[in-house]
Order: structure tokens, then sequence, then C-alpha cells
């Protein structure tokens, strides 16, 4: 128990500071594309912190699998490198009695990413395509800052206005450019609100302004004057989100029978098994040799890591292709994980493998 206890207290302490650190790599990749597609218009600069929220819920499960892995990799390879595992052999115990401790640490870890990757990170995928879809059926005028030329999200409007009143409603002296139909429209405008119709259009209503309408190449064009223009605005809809399987809730995931629903399927029941079975990888993996590098042990177990988790992404794609049976795509991967586990155990406790050259 005393062993047990200290085990689990290494791996916890492991564990903490490899989550703090991939989780702030992974905020800070996120925050650097919420923020430059704020700047870039496309998104406004309030929601990058919901945004940001249910990406970081989207990519935990993966994150606690890496963490959980590098937990107990790296303080088993620090009782190779200190020769505390030559003691630990010395006293008669095998490397299996460490499975014990391990599968105990693992366990609420792998709960939590159960839990993550079937429930919460689908509900915030699905929150987030629900709030972008939100932000995009906002009112043009909502999103312009003062003094600044706005683009629409279509490409064919751009917006200037002079400042913005307190309620955000109405703004005033307004500058628009259009292009329909191959010709070249200019407004110009006092002020300016929106407008929602009785079929769900939406319109950006000007009051007292001129319009000038050219074809370029063209010398002639018109001019008018106007007590109140309308410009309807095409690309601010409100559009339903999307209802992807990666969205779906799991019952109904269940339900039904299409093969990207499979697939989604697939890989979220996939994710808690590898969780657990990366955790038991590291124990065999964990194995330094002093006389040669001490690097070569975590190049390797990054490459099973990233081999793990490609085989869970091929088979998924090829079952959503229904290149690849459901049936075969939910244990194949697994087995041959498992197949390799126990390969590499063998390798640790065998005194003579058949790929070892016995001594002379």
């Amino acid at each position: 128990m005393i062993f047990e206890r200290a085990a689990r207290r290494e791996f916890a302490q492991a564990a903490a500071g490899v989550f703090v650190a991939l989780f702030a790599i992974l905020v800070s990749t996120q925050l650097i594309r919420l923020l430059n597609e704020a700047a870039g218009g496309r998104l406004a600069p309030e929601a990058v912190v919901a945004l940001l929220g249910f990406a970081a819920l989207n990519y935990l499960p993966i994150l606690l699998s890496l963490t959980l892995f590098m937990a107990i990799l790296l303080p088993l390879t620090r009782a190779y490198r200190d020769s505390e595992m030559v003691v630990w052999f010395s006293s008669g115990l095998p490397l299996t009695a460490w499975l014990r401790p391990v599968f105990h640490f693992s366990l609420p870890i792998v709960v939590a990413v159960a839990a993550l990757s079937l429930f919460l990170s689908p509900w915030a995928l699905s929150k987030s395509a629900e709030y972008r879809s939100k932000l995009d059926a906002r009112s043009d005028t909502s999103q312009i800052a003062p003094g600044a030329f706005q683009e629409a999200s279509s490409g064919g409007r751009i917006v200037f206005v002079e400042r913005v009143a307190e309620d955000a409603g109405f703004v005033k002296n307004v500058f628009v450019t259009t292009v329909q139909e191959g010709r070249l429209g200019v407004v110009m405008a006092d002020s300016g609100h929106q407008e929602l119709v009785a079929n769900g259009d939406r319109f950006l209503m000007l009051n007292r302004g001129h319009r000038y309408e050219v074809e370029p190449g063209s010398p002639e064009f018109r001019v008018m004057e106007f007590e109140r223009y309308g410009v309807r605005i095409h690309d601010a809809e409100v559009r339903t989100a999307e209802n992807s399987p990666k969205t779906m809730l799991l019952w109904d995931l269940l339900r039904g029978d299409s093969a990207r629903e499979q697939g989604e399927v697939l890989w979220r029941f996939g994710l808690p098994f590898s969780a657990l079975l990366l955790a038991l990888l590291a124990i065999p993996l964990s194995f330094v040799n002093p006389r040669a590098g001490r690097s070569i042990n975590m190049l390797l177990a990054i490459v099973v890591f990233t081999l793990y988790n490609n085989l869970l992404s091929i088979s998924q794609a090829w079952v959503a292709r229904e290149q690849l049976p459901f049936e075969v795509a939910v244990w194949a991967p697994h087995v041959f994980m498992l197949l390799v586990l126990a390969v590499l155990f063998y390798q640790r406790l065998a005194v003579f493998a058949f790929w070892r050259r016995k001594s002379p």
C-alpha cells in the first residue's frame, strides 16, 4: 500500500505538469485562430471566449489520453534512469506488479475521457455550431466598428459608418458600396438601422441620402436621391446549424444506421478504451537502457501513441466511407495494440526472447 500510494502520488504530479503544459498549448493555438477570425471580421470579438471554451471541451478527450500516457511513462522512465527499477527487480518483483497502481490511477481519468467523448465533446461542438449560426444571423450594423470599413461575409458589400448610436441599433453617416449584376453602386446616407420583414428577410434601412450607380468601363451613371432606401442583407440570414454526426447525441447515434454515424460511434467508444490501453503500454515503453540513448524510448512512445490514434482515425474514416465493416473496425485497432502490448511485456519479462541472441 505504501508503494502504491507513492506511485499514485508521482503519477499525479507528472499528470498535473503535463496537463498544464498541453492545455496551455491547446488554448494558445485555438486563441490565435479565433483572434485571427475576429481580426478578419469573420467573428465577433465578444464570441472568442465562448468559442474557446467549446473548443477546449472538444479536444479534452485526446488531451487527457496523452496526459495519462505521459504521466505513466515519465515516472517509470525516471525510475529506470535512477536505477530504482534495478532495486525493484532485485527484490523479486516483476514488471507486471506495476499494473495494479497504473490501473487504479488510470481508471478515474478513463472515466473522464469516456464522459467527454460520449457526451460533453459532442455537446460542445453542437453549441459552438449553434453559437456561430446565431452570430452569422446578427445585424451587420451591430458588427460594424465606427471609423472602419467592414466587408460583408459574401464579399459583395462594404459598409463604413462614422459613429454608432448608444443602443447600437442606429448608425450615423453611412457609406455603402455594393456590386450587383456587374454594376457598382455607392450609397451615402445620414443614418441607418436594421428591419426584419414578415418573411424573415433582413434589410439595412438607410434614411435621407443618395445612390450612385455606374457600370465599370462605361461613362454612363445614375444618381438617385432618397428619403428611405433598403439594402437586403442576403448573407446574414438565419441558418440552422449543421446536424453532423459529430454534434449528435449518443442515443441518436446509436439509433442511426448510416455509415457516418457508425464511424462516429466507433470514434467515441474507441477513445476511452485507447486511453486505458495507452496507460498500460507506457509500462514496457518506459524501459531505458543506460548504455543506449536515453531518448529512444520516448521516440518509440511517441510513435506508438501516434500510430494508435491514426488507426482509430483511419478506421472511423473507412467505416464512414463504407470501405470497412463496422463489425471489424470496432475491434481491429484495439486488438492490434493489445498484441503490441503483449509483445512488449514479453520482451521485458522473458529471459531469452526469440529475437535475442543467446550468449555463447
